[in-house]
């Protein structure tokens, strides 16, 4: 088979990868000529994660997903699980044993999960080279495309709940840190509790290294807390009051902030999309034809198909103008004398651009060939291999920012991630990794 060859495939891959990697330094020239900056960034981010990516969970899990096929979503989240479970020991680890700083662990933990791979799936569909992974007779590639997407978005909604709802409040790009207006929104609430109270340190908790150790603390050691530990911590639910707010137990706000950093946006769209997919008469209703009973498709369904198409390229064109101003930020600013700790971002791009790989492609092609435990359809399989593997998130710099880090953290940081957008297109060798394991599997 053509395209198959190894050369073909790898120059394929490398096609693949160097059109994300483009899209990205559109985002650096978009900063640069000044269309576009920092906040406007994280204005399209805000509504990517709240808007657009709900809308592209829901229709592709929903029309993806039905009774046949829930076991292979299944799979996903288990393996979601076990990826981030694996990182996020290895973060402990580097940080304990070897003395790396705190925030390798979220580096290691967190991968991009959506758009740089939606953005690469779709590119590796423009060559043709995931051709040779169509089994299913009749099937189309672009089919088998768009049921890739939604295992990605199945992985990424894993990474999602985790990133908001675990460790030193690893929060996504929509939590930036507070503005004046959500200042305000506090500010307007009833003030009727006293001001000398244990319970007042919980708003007037000075922000510094102290309350960055303490927050790491309350994150993963819950018995730890105290009120003044919570300054980072008040994204409570609106519907109840300040002043009913500060009278439940540290530890139960703890509890109850925990839990609701899951429901976040990307979660309730992809638990509408599973919904959806599993009902018959509501997946007849969102995605057949309109003659054959989809009362939804031609006008709702496909709105939500177009605003959700946006969240492909929008992140990461975004991920360009973030890398262009935390650089530049960081040359410019009077701690660029911070070098780049070459140390830690040599070990955090082994682990994310080797490591994984090399693990993730034997561990399923083992599974595939050994047991029967990961179905027939090759498109997981390698979706599957590439799932923990590539650059680490963007809202890496976010959760320094709100981790209360000093500034030559932050700066050190936006350079570990350019360094690592940049060497991207090494991704190559996992896709063609992964596309050869999978086509072997297949054989077997």
């Amino acid at each position: 088979m053509a395209p198959s060859g190894l050369l073909n495939s790898f120059l394929s891959a490398v096609q693949a990868s160097l059109s994300v990697l483009l899209v990205i330094s559109y985002g650096a020239l978009a900063a640069k000529w000044k269309l576009l900056d920092s906040s406007s960034g994280k204005a399209i981010s805000k509504v990517s994660v709240k808007l657009f990516l709900p809308a592209l969970l829901l229709t592709k899990i929903g029309s993806e997903l039905h009774a046949g096929s829930a076991d292979r979503y299944v799979i996903i989240l288990i393996w979601a699980f076990v990826c981030h479970i694996i990182s996020f020991l290895i973060g402990i680890a580097a940080h304990l044993l070897f003395g790396l700083p705190d925030w390798i662990t979220a580096a290691i933990m967190f991968n991009n999960t959506t758009s740089y791979p939606l953005l690469l799936i779709q590119s590796l569909d423009e060559t043709g080279i995931l051709s040779s992974l169509i089994v299913t007779k009749g099937e189309t590639s672009r089919e088998a495309i768009e049921r890739a997407k939604s295992y990605f978005l199945v992985f990424a909604t894993v990474s999602s709940c985790l990133t908001f709802a675990v460790g030193p409040r690893l929060i996504d790009s929509e939590h930036a840190p507070e503005t004046p207006d959500d200042k305000e929104e506090v500010e307007d609430e009833p003030e009727d509790v006293n001001e000398d109270t244990e319970s007042s340190a919980l708003l007037g908790a000075p922000r510094g290294d102290s309350g960055r150790k303490a927050s790491v603390a309350v994150s993963f050691f819950p018995s730890n807390l105290r009120n003044a530990d919570f300054v980072e911590y008040e994204r409570r639910p609106s519907l109840i009051s300040k002043k009913r707010w500060l009278e439940y137990h540290p530890r139960v706000r703890w509890w109850l902030l925990f839990f609701y950093d899951f429901l976040n946006a990307p979660l309730l769209g992809a638990v509408a999309g599973a919904i959806i997919g599993l009902i018959p008469a509501l997946h007849r209703a969102f995605f057949n034809d309109t003659f054959e009973g989809g009362i939804f498709s031609a006008w709702l369904t496909a709105s939500l198909k177009n605003i959700g198409g946006l969240f492909v390229p929008l992140p990461v064109v975004v991920a360009g103008v973030s890398l262009y101003t935390s650089y530049t930020s960081a040359k410019n600013a009077r701690s660029s004398a911070a070098k780049t700790p070459w140390l830690t971002t040599t070990f955090i791009l082994v682990i994310r651009f080797v490591i994984w790989p090399v693990f993730s492609i034997g561990v399923i092609y083992l599974f595939v060939t050994k047991t029967e435990l990961l179905g027939d359809d090759p498109m997981l399989w390698f979706t599957l291999m590439l799932m923990p593997t590539g650059p680490p998130a963007m809202k890496l710099i976010t959760m320094i920012q709100v981790s209360n880090a000093d500034e030559e953290d932050e700066h050190k940081v936006s350079q570990l991630l350019t360094i690592s957008y940049m060497i991207s297109p090494i991704l190559a060798f996992t896709v063609v990794g992964s596309l050869h394991a999978s086509q072997a599997a297949i054989g077997s």
